[in-house]
């Protein structure tokens, strides 16, 4: 069984008495500043000059510096960059600058594990990585509860880094819903996997053949969307609260029985041989090797990907209904429909 902890499992005063420094005011950076600082941590957000965010961080009364005199009066730096500038960033950045005893601390292992970051013998390296979005983690703090976080330690040089780590997780409201011991790789690997595989890629593949049959049949795109995208939501709700179990209690008979004879004909075999080879392409590094080859040569793949599924028919139909959805007013302010050109 997995080791997991909760709130009288780590001393928030390790994590206060030291100097954080937030790298990056994404959708993670906010939410781990803001929820540290209402912790009573000491933190200030690096970011590079002329960042959109600065004002933001600013505006909610966080100190900001630029990078590098962040991480010089930091006892922990937490990087939270986007994976393919991290490793840039930390060489021309955060390590001339890092205190001799500084930890550094990630949400995602990717650079770690596959070599684009090689900290020093010196500093501690570890994770705390919730599993949910950061506009979420915020959210859940704010309400009193937390969002359940993974956590790992690579390098243990101070002797003190699980400690250390378990206070970062309480910190940021990790342990009010329980953290999960685990390994920089075991977190990176199944975390890219579960993406691919499930998650995003499955899924999204998933849906877009399913509204490209029913449309093609002659369907409503209208009607298709409504079966195979927006009732999607009702499904994994399901799911999440009580597994595949509660779900198939949940729906009718039909659904149910469609269920165990038609699941297993569209997923065959064969995919879970497909999801192997991309597990294998993970673990290997050639699905890293890819992403970052890409992104140093300005991103062509990423970008010619990217705006092919924004210009799918099921977007279209599908931006056009949500305007019409009056009881969707869960909405981010900083998304906007049909985003390509960002």
């Amino acid at each position: 069984m997995a080791e997991i902890y909760y709130e009288d499992d780590a001393d928030l005063s390790v994590i206060q008495s030291k100097k954080v420094a937030v790298i990056g005011y994404g959708s993670q950076g906010h939410a781990h500043a803001l929820n540290l600082r209402d912790s009573g941590v000491d933190v200030v957000v690096g970011l590079r000059e002329g960042s959109s965010s600065r004002a933001k961080a600013e505006e909610q009364g966080l100190t900001v510096k630029s990078v590098a005199d962040a991480v010089k009066e930091a006892d922990v730096i937490m990087i939270l960059l986007p994976d393919q500038v991290q490793g840039a960033v930390y060489q021309a950045e955060i390590e001339p600058n890092l205190k001799s005893d500084a930890a550094l601390f990630f949400a995602h292992g990717f650079n770690i594990r596959f070599g684009y970051i090689k900290p020093g013998a010196g500093h501690d390296v570890c994770m705390v990585a919730p599993k949910g979005p950061g506009h979420v983690v915020r959210r859940t703090f704010v309400a009193g509860q937390g969002v359940p976080d993974v956590i790992a330690v690579e390098q243990d040089a101070s002797g003190n880094a699980w400690e250390l780590t378990k206070a970062y997780a309480k910190g940021i409201g990790g342990t009010r819903a329980g953290v999960i011991k685990t390994t920089f790789t075991e977190e990176t690997e199944t975390d890219l996997f579960g993406e691919q595989d499930v998650l995003c890629g499955g899924v999204s593949k998933l849906i877009e053949y399913g509204f490209e049959t029913l449309v093609e049949a002659g369907y409503q795109p209208e009607i298709a969307y409504f079966e195979v995208c927006h009732e999607l939501k009702l499904i994994v709700d399901l799911i999440n609260e009580g597994g595949l179990s509660k779900m198939r209690w949940s729906i009718s008979d039909t659904a149910e029985y469609g269920d165990y004879v038609s699941g297993p004909r569209v997923i065959t075999p064969d995919v879970k041989t497909h999801m192997k080879e991309v597990l294998s392409d993970i673990q290997d590094g050639s699905f890293a090797k890819r992403f970052m080859d890409d992104q140093a040569a300005g991103a062509p793949e990423f970008k010619k990907l990217r705006a092919e599924h924004e210009s799918h028919q099921i977007e279209k139909v599908g931006g056009e209904l949500r305007k019409m959805f009056t009881w969707n007013t869960n909405k981010d302010t900083d998304y906007v429909e049909g985003h390509a050109s960002r």
